[in-house]
């Protein structure tokens, strides 16, 4: 190997300099080293030691398991500081081309510089010293000539790249496919196979470069390529991180965040230096209806902007969302009586990036047993609050009740849920739209954008009930605080409203607002009605436990009109109380108007 003087002198400062930067606070267990050569004895590894330490400065040399002796320039601080001087060393000449990053775990005793040692000074000659009229002559010759610019080695032909490629091995191959991938230019599989696909990435990575298109990338380009895909990997951190209390295994880019808390469901890894990442692992015991809870209730998060695909399969969930300042992916799955999954979060400056961690972060993920503790409820049957864990929740304007009355989740509700809404939601999970209102009955009827299948629906019954009979009325009365509707017990006061309307009836039954829409159910377990509350009066307040509903046989003419399919039970069905429950609870959902 050849050094340039003048290059060498140049870089023996450098990377003294770039050392002691360095060596300041340094970690050993992120050390990394630039490893030139390898003798085979140790005469020899001291002898060349001492030539390249004069040359680079910054050497050391350390006995291998193998019984060589590898010379390396080191020690850095990171992995990205290490490949950078490999860059600069390798471009002006300084070291061979097959010099490598090494973690040092395969350094033995270090054998250079020896403990003590001394270099001793070369003898100096005493300068001749000239006549003063001489000295501003002889000032003049002395300047220093410029550096010149080493010319690059010429480039391959195609024959000598192509016959560098074939001697290269199956990891090699695989190795330039995954940077091909990473950059987005290679989309198949890692079968370490140079067919057409690897081929057209070779080529488009080319263009982009601004090389000559060949499809076959010269040993120089190659390692451009691997060395850039090895400095995006360092400046990200990936690392697998393995959580024993969560039970999940995934790589995570630990230079963008770290480690924060654990707060069930969650495992919180916040951003480092202002990164604009952040990731969740998802972990918890439970059952289906616990995915599903977490599918409703994550996305009432900020994390989640509302934007983005919303797919829940039977035993997993993905969300994704996206806005002017945020992107996040999350995904779920229930196996073995757990919930576990993650959810990746980002500002949009970083969508290259991500775009790369994500299917790393997909492909690593694994789970094995174990689960964060058990918190206080289960989604389906707490405050929405008290799953969130110190997370930022999105809130509507205001909700209220409703109900499904098909099998494709059609639901009935109240004008006045859906008035001015600039979007609408059905358990805060899926977007709906107004098919059919009626303004002076005071109902509408919404249509998922997506066909939702029920667990119940509701059957009407269009026979008048008793007076006096007693009613449940299923609705959300506090909102969407909480996952499951609230039961209120009444009785039927009158079958008309007070000016004698006869589409309504009079109930005794204390509600509250976001009850407003939810079905009224008789004795036998059929819907008698939708919950209207009390008429808008300025003039006169009445009592709290006076309200009305709309009446079934209404209800059923105004979907019969509207071309809209109902059910009605038979008369020789009854519903007893504890599957009017169970059935209330299926068949009643929040209806969630946002601006």
């Amino acid at each position: 190997m050849v050094f340039g003087t003048g290059r060498m002198a140049y870089w023996a400062a450098s990377l003294t300099v770039i050392a002691s930067i360095m060596g300041m606070g340094a970690h050993a267990q992120e050390q990394r080293w630039v490893q030139i050569e390898a003798q085979r004895d140790l005469d020899g590894a001291l002898e060349r030691a001492a030539q390249i330490d004069q040359q680079l400065g910054n050497v050391s040399g350390f006995r291998l398991p193998s019984d060589w002796y590898a010379i390396s320039v080191g020690p850095f601080d990171s992995e990205a500081d290490a490949f950078n001087v490999r860059r600069q060393l390798r471009a002006e000449g300084a070291i061979p081309a097959d010099a490598f990053v090494s973690n040092g775990s395969d350094y033995l005793e270090q054998i250079f510089p020896t403990s003590g040692a001394v270099m001793t000074p070369a003898p100096t000659v005493p300068e001749e010293v000239a006549p003063p009229e001489a000295q501003e002559e002889q000032l003049t010759v002395l300047e220093p000539e410029p550096e010149l610019t080493p010319e690059p080695e010429p480039e391959e032909t195609l024959r000598e790249a192509q016959a560098a490629e074939r001697a290269l091995d199956r990891d090699a191959r695989a190795d330039i496919q995954v940077a091909l991938q990473w950059f987005g230019f290679y989309n198949l599989g890692i079968d370490a196979a140079f067919g057409p696909g690897t081929r057209r990435a070779m080529t488009a990575w080319q263009e982009d470069r601004g090389y000559e298109q060949t499809g076959v990338l010269t040993t120089r380009q190659r390692a451009e390529l691997l060395e850039s895909h090895q400095s995006e990997l360092a400046a990200l951190g990936m690392e697998t991180w393995r959580d024993e209390e969560a039970g999940i295994s995934i790589d995570l880019p630990l230079a963008m965040i770290s480690f924060d808390r654990r707060e069930t469901p969650f495992v919180h890894f916040e951003e480092n230096d202002e990164s604009g990442v952040q990731v969740l692992l998802i972990s918890q015991s439970g059952t289906q209806a616990t995915l599903f809870g977490l599918y409703e209730i994550m996305q009432t998060l900020e994390i989640v902007p509302l934007e983005g695909m919303r797919e829940r399969q039977q035993n997993s969930f993905v969300l994704t969302g996206q806005n002017d300042d945020l992107r996040s992916h999350s995904f779920a799955q229930y196996r073995n009586g757990e919930v576990k999954g993650f959810t990746l979060i980002w500002t949009p400056e970083r969508d290259g990036q991500m775009q790369r961690v994500l299917p790393m972060m997909e492909s690593s993920f694994s789970t094995f047993s174990g689960s964060l503790p058990a918190s206080a409820g289960q989604p389906s049957t707490v405050q929405r609050t008290a799953l969130l864990s110190g997370l930022s929740v999105r809130r509507p304007e205001f909700s209220r009740s409703g109900f499904y009355i098909d099998a494709t989740g059609t639901v009935l509700t109240s004008a006045s849920a859906v008035a001015n809404c600039g979007r609408i939601t059905i358990d805060e999970a899926y977007n709906a739209r107004v098919v059919a209102r009626d303004e002076e009955l005071g109902i509408a009827v919404l249509q998922p954008e997506t066909p939702l299948v029920p667990m119940a629906f509701a059957q009407f019954h269009d026979r008048e009930t008793p007076l006096g009979s007693e009613v449940t009325i299923a609705g959300f009365s506090f909102e969407d605080v909480m996952a499951r509707p609230v039961l209120t017990f009444g009785r039927i006061e009158a079958m008309q409203g007070l000016n004698g309307e006869t589409e309504t009836m009079m109930l005794s039954a204390e509600i509250r607002q976001g009850d407003l829409g939810g079905p009224v159910f008789g004795t036998n377990g059929a819907v008698i009605g939708l919950l209207q509350g009390q008429p808008q009066d300025d003039a006169r307040q009445l009592p709290s436990d006076v309200n009305f509903a709309v009446n079934a046989a209404v209800i059923q003419e105004f979907l019969r009109a509207s071309n809209i399919s109902s059910g009605t039970l038979r008369d020789d069905v009854i519903v007893g109380p504890e599957m009017l429950t169970r059935m209330a609870g299926d068949l009643t959902v929040l209806v969630s108007c946002w601006n």
